[in-house]
């Protein structure tokens, strides 16, 4: 059996699912009846095999029939507005998490809505801990400048520590570990010195730039790296500062912590805030006044102990400040008040002895 030409298959009868081997042409459905002729199929076959590219841009023929075989959708008619119960007066009650950001609120918000201070204070215990580190101070200064070094450093630690969870930020090992290590080099530079106050600043200055550094290299936003950067200059300020203890007289340090250590149970005691601060201040100018007795201060010791107890009572509010938790309490609530009343102490004791 012999093949035959491409023309005698033609003759013979169309086939519409055989084509030549060439590129296809697929017509309009509505092209699809006038193909019944043979020569007529041929016809536009060599016609199109002749046509060039089309250059023209031709609008789509929608087919009419194509969407016949698609299943009929029902719709189901939406559910008639049922009556929303009367709500509430608006709360501050937490709101629910939301994929767009969490609409919670904090304590501290929900207080101030509700009409409350967002300011928790210590407490007894705390201070408690706080007179405890304040009177160790004040045993080992009489003892010498490195017996004095083990309660301090355990001071500037918790500083460190207690400033970054008072700001919310936690865990911040790198920025606890800078800020303390500043604190150590602080006292190493003072003891180096002969308890030259240069050594301080010259740490200030240095640590400084450590911080910048260090947030220099973070990845977060910009935001969040400015608020990181505070954070770190202000924790290792506060934790370099407390070495002023390590730079004042001895007499100085003993009737100041001890001055501090009353004033902040003082504090802690069951009155009204502004009674509770005049006893305070009190306290502490009487613990200067009983203490600067048994050194040189003498009487003067009482305005020393007055400006500690005004400095350890501003460090007390810091550290109440916002809702803080317990860890904060036990932490900043401790510190701060020593911390914040060291510069008094040199400056004081400077003046005075």
């Amino acid at each position: 059996m012999t093949d035959q030409p491409y023309e005698g298959q033609y003759q013979q009868g169309y086939d519409p699912y055989w084509q030549q081997p060439q590129p296809q042409q697929q017509a309009w459905p509505g092209q699809q009846q006038g193909y019944e002729d043979p020569q007529a199929a041929q016809q536009y076959t060599q016609q199109w095999q002749g046509q060039t590219w089309e250059t023209q841009v031709q609008a789509p023929v929608a087919p009419a029939a194509d969407t016949s075989y698609l299943p009929q959708q029902a719709y189901a008619e939406p559910p008639a507005p049922v009556a929303a119960p009367a709500q509430a007066p608006a709360t501050a009650d937490y709101g629910p998490p939301s994929l767009g950001g969490n609409t919670r609120i904090t304590d501290a918000q929900r207080a101030r809505l509700e009409g409350r201070s967002p300011i928790i204070e210590p407490g007894m215990q705390p201070a408690a801990l706080t007179a405890l580190l304040g009177l160790l101070l004040a045993g080992t200064a009489a003892v010498g400048s490195y017996a004095l070094l083990l309660p301090l450093v355990v001071l500037q630690a918790v500083t460190a520590a207690g400033w970054f969870r008072l700001n919310g930020m936690w865990p911040a090992r790198q920025g606890i570990a800078l800020a303390f290590l500043g604190a150590l080099v602080a006292d190493a530079a003072l003891l180096a010195s002969d308890h030259a106050p240069s050594a301080i600043l010259g740490t200030l200055g240095v640590w400084v730039l450590l911080s910048l550094v260090l947030q220099l290299r973070s990845h977060a936003d910009p935001d969040t790296r400015m608020y990181g950067l505070m954070a770190t200059v202000a924790s290792a300020a506060l934790a370099i500062i407390a070495s002023g203890y390590l730079a004042a007289a001895a007499d100085a340090v003993t009737v100041g912590a001890a001055s501090v250590a009353v004033a902040v149970l003082a504090r802690a005691l069951p009155l009204p805030t502004p009674a509770s601060v005049v006893v305070s201040l009190l306290a502490a100018a009487g613990a200067g006044i009983a203490v600067g007795g048994m050194t040189d201060l003498g009487a003067e010791g009482a305005l020393l102990g007055a400006g500690a107890g005004v400095c350890a009572l501003i460090g007390h509010r810091v550290a109440s400040y916002d809702y803080p938790s317990r860890f904060v309490h036990f932490t900043a609530g401790v510190a701060l008040p020593l911390a914040a009343a060291a510069p008094a102490v040199y400056l004081l004791g400077r003046a005075l002895g």
